[in-house]
């Protein structure tokens, strides 16, 4: 049998569907790593035991009778507790859901149509409002890579199951950074696709015209082959991307025409430069693209104003999933506040999202007109120390929600596709990052200069200092 253990989708893929390994044995490596290391990390909400090997066994069955072998056939997927699994509840994170899902999201049935096997449901913090993945019912979610830090959020508990080897890949949501930002300090590669590249069925949106879903991995080429298995929406969806001329995983395995490629260091929200780690990993990004043939230009955008209709947009989302609450006296004490203070915002969605469509079209027809994609740093700093939310009011959370995800709420304001690609550790062995942005429906021009940078690198080569 070959090693398991950090093994990646495409292996674990073409391994269980070429019957080097049973879809049952994926499972079983996947239990086994959950239970040793999630009491330390806290990364799942469920684990799905009994139903993930019975699911694994209907799946060999199958491939031995013949059946043909989808996509993510036998793979084992986390979920983020705020997409439907059938049998268990969407939480949001916190304890003011209780009901159990009568039926899968659509992104989940799309993992399952294409053979994959759903092992659990993550940890977030309540509503994914801040980037730390900490509630009050379910404590704190640790950082693989130092366990006394974050593993940032709000997709944290997906980031800290994919960086400990618990899972290869993990399904995440991104509505200001929750998907880069734990990609980021987790050491992972997370891509927060355009604006309706993937369905949020039942749900017409997530997060008004804000969130987006997607997974989290630790290749590019994991995370092309899940998209091509869940991209598309449906009926239900508000928001439709444009056709992509190429699959993902074609996009991956070829390099890059020479691009034309600005670097830029400026802070989109205002807030400081990135600290030094950062920018010295942005600074050798820049000089393997030249190595790499591309013409890398020094330049610094002169972004437009969004923190109005950003924050309207959030208010937006957190009244809506606020309103849903099957228990409101569970809600943390922060999320009620902070939807008190926002529901007079309400009135004004309509003008947000016509205010961001104006400036998106405007601003990023003039971006990338001259360039065709923009690398800057995904985070400030690498992984700040657990506890962030402890003893903090809402104020002063938001402002610290602020100031982690600057380099990546623009863009989710502007709708574009962004992506977060490892750029090496600090010296003392915490994970880097730059963010790859691209104009609309860029998604395989980021991924094929994400693989070619990827495999110039030797970050893959690290694994967090966890047992094995």
């Amino acid at each position: 049998m070959p090693d398991l253990l950090f093994s990646t989708v495409v292996q674990q893929r073409e391994w269980a569907a070429n019957g080097v390994v049973t879809a049952r044995e994926l499972v079983e490596h996947s239990l086994a790593r959950i239970a040793a290391l999630d009491a330390s990390l806290n990364a799942f909400a469920h684990v799905r035991a009994d139903e993930a090997r019975a699911e694994a066994d209907a799946l060999d069955a199958a491939r031995a009778a013949g059946a043909p072998c989808g996509l993510l056939h036998g793979v084992p997927i986390a979920i983020k507790d705020e997409n439907d699994v059938k049998g268990l509840p969407t939480a949001y994170g916190g304890a003011a859901f209780t009901t159990v899902a009568r039926a899968d999201s659509e992104v989940v049935r799309r993992l399952r149509s294409a053979g994959a096997i759903i092992i659990g449901k993550t940890r977030m913090p309540e509503f994914g409002i801040f980037p730390f993945t900490e509630t009050q019912a379910n404590g704190w979610t640790r950082n693989p890579w130092d366990v006394l830090r974050s593993p940032a959020g709000s997709s944290g508990g997906t980031a800290a199951a994919v960086a400990s080897g618990m899972v290869a890949a993990g399904i995440g949501g991104d509505g200001g950074g929750s998907i880069r930002l734990p990609s980021s300090w987790c050491g992972l590669y997370g891509l927060k696709p355009q604006r309706g590249r993937v369905s949020a069925a039942p749900n017409r949106d997530l997060w008004r015209a804000l969130g987006v879903i997607g997974p989290l991995t630790r290749t590019v080429a994991d995370s092309a082959l899940i998209f091509d298995a869940i991209a598309g929406t449906t009926d239900v969806d508000r928001f439709s991307g444009g056709e992509w001329n190429t699959t993902l995983v074609e996009a991956a395995a070829a390099p890059p025409r020479s691009l034309r490629i600005m670097v830029s260091t400026k802070n989109p929200g205002g807030g400081k430069r990135a600290d030094a780690a950062t920018l010295a990993a942005l600074a050798a990004t820049a000089e393997l693209l030249r190595g790499l043939g591309h013409t890398v230009i020094d330049g610094d955008p002169t972004y437009p104003a969004v923190s109005i209709p950003f924050m309207v947009q959030v208010a937006g989302g957190v009244g809506d999933e606020t309103a849903r609450a099957e228990h409101p006296a569970l809600l943390e004490a922060r999320t009620r506040k902070l939807a008190r203070l926002t529901s007079p915002a309400l009135r004004y969605g309509a003008w947000a999202e016509r205010a961001l469509a104006r400036t998106s079209e405007r601003f990023l027809g003039s971006l990338f007109a001259g360039v065709d994609l923009v690398v800057t740093p995904t985070t400030p700093t690498p992984a700040l120390a657990v506890g962030q939310l402890d003893g903090v009011g809402t104020l002063r959370a938001l402002s610290r929600a602020t100031a982690v995800s600057s380099y990546t709420s623009m863009w989710n304001a502007l709708g574009n596709p962004a992506a977060a690609l490892p750029s090496g550790f600090t010296d003392d062995g915490l994970p880097l990052s730059v963010q790859i942005v691209g104009p609309s429906d860029s998604e395989p021009l980021i991924v094929a200069l994400s693989a070619q940078l990827e495999g110039a690198s030797t970050w893959l080569a690290r694994r967090p200092p966890l047992p094995e």
